[in-house]
Parts: structure tokens; C-alpha cells; sequence
């Protein structure tokens, strides 16, 4: 086994990452390394062994799929992640691939596809799977049909990165950490960190700060504060 592919499993429902984990081991040329019930598990476990490619979920608590992908990527670079999840709408596969995922299938995927992708993203190409190919086309033919609405699309203020733009607008709008995690099908922690990066950009210290930003750049719209720091 010492050529095989070394696989960590990762998804937050136990029967799940188990089930995954016993029908790789059946596959030749795949050695599953460990399993993990979160992001913050597989950052931790990928910093302790040798492996290949994480096979990850896309929702999971303390620390997401697309979270855990970033790290990874300062981490090692060389660790590949195929995302594994039931989500298959654009917003969940641009943000996973441009988090740095090789691969993206849906739970629909049998045991040939799942194998045919490890291969691939070891070679280092895109596994990507038909439905969600279906998916990113519609979006990108959607997007090429509706006429820009100006000359040029106006850029967010001080480098906020269009999701940041998001958390600060709901900020604005009163949302808790919590609120605003399920609203974007993010994690807490994502959310925290968001919060901290763009804190930092606009020169603000608490939220009564970040609405007052907020609504002096258009970015908001009923007020509303929702406690104070990030």
C-alpha cells in the first residue's frame, strides 16, 4: 500500500464519514488514513500524519468545508481536497474551488466515481461532477443573458471581499454570529473570522462602528446593532 492514495474522510455525521471510510477500503490503491468530524479535526490531523487527499463535506460544524479547504492550503499545498456533499447550487461550488478544491461531487456519487476523482485530482486535474457541471453552466449562461446594469459593477470599499461585503450587511441588519452563519450556510467561526478581517480593512473596533461603515457606504438596509465587538 505504500503507492496507494491516502484518504482522510471528513463529514460531521458519524454513520456517513464511517460508511465512506469502509467502501474506500474496498477500492484498490486507497488507504484511509483517519476520519475527521469537522474542519478544525482535519487541519489538526493533516498537521500530524502523511496524506494525500481529503475527502471532505461541505457543512460541518466549528469549522466548515470551505474554511477547512483555505487552511489546508497554507498548511500544505499539496494536500488536494475533494469536496463530498449534497450541495450542488453555484454559490456552494465557486466558493468551494475557489477555496482551493480539486474536486466536487454530490453524495450521489457511487464508489467508481469517487475513485475515478481521487485519480484525478492526484494527477492535478478538476473532478467535477456532471450535475454540478450542469449547475455552474446555467449559472455562468445566466450571468452572460443579464445586462450589466452599468457601464462598470461599483467595487466594495477599503478591499472588502464580496463576502465580507455580505457579513457587513447583515451585521447592519442586527444579526447575531449565529444568524448570520446560517443565513450564508457558513460556520461561526467562518464568521468571526470574516468579521476580524473586515473590521481590520474599514478601521472600525465594534459593530455600532461597522453599521455606522455600513450605511455611510450604502451597504445596508434597516438599521439595527447586534451587540458590540466581533
Amino acid at each position: 500500500m505504500s503507492d496507494a492514495i491516502r484518504v482522510l474522510v471528513a463529514d460531521d455525521q458519524r454513520v456517513v464519514r464511517e460508511g465512506l471510510a469502509t467502501l474506500l477500503e474496498l477500492l484498490d490503491g486507497v488507504e484511509v488514513v483517519g476520519t475527521a468530524s469537522d474542519g478544525e479535526e482535519v487541519c489538526q490531523l493533516a498537521a500530524s500524519m502523511r496524506l494525500d487527499v481529503v475527502l471532505m463535506d461541505l457543512r460541518m460544524p466549528r469549522c466548515d468545508g470551505v474554511e477547512a479547504t483555505r487552511r489546508l492550503r497554507e498548511l500544505d499545498p499539496n494536500i488536494k481536497v475533494l469536496m463530498l456533499t449534497t450541495y450542488a447550487d453555484d454559490r456552494s461550488v465557486i466558493d468551494a474551488l475557489r477555496a482551493g478544491a480539486r474536486g466536487y461531487l454530490t453524495k450521489d456519487a457511487g464508489a467508481e466515481q469517487i475513485r475515478h476523482a481521487l485519480d484525478q485530482v492526484m494527477r492535478g486535474h478538476a473532478a467535477i461532477d456532471p450535475v454540478v457541471q450542469h449547475h455552474l453552466l446555467d449559472a455562468i449562461a445566466s450571468a452572460a443573458a443579464d445586462p450589466p446594469t452599468s457601464p462598470s459593477e461599483p467595487r466594495l470599499p477599503d478591499g472588502l471581499t464580496p463576502r465580507e461585503g455580505e457579513v457587513l450587511a447583515l451585521i447592519a441588519e442586527g444579526l447575531s454570529n449565529a444568524e448570520i452563519a446560517a443565513s450564508l450556510y457558513i460556520s461561526e467561526t467562518t464568521v468571526k473570522s470574516h468579521i476580524n478581517h473586515l473590521f481590520a480593512k474599514i478601521g472600525v473596533r465594534d459593530r455600532a462602528q461597522a453599521v455606522a461603515y455600513a450605511y455611510r457606504h450604502g451597504l445596508s438596509g434597516d438599521p439595527g446593532i447586534a451587540g458590540v465587538g466581533p
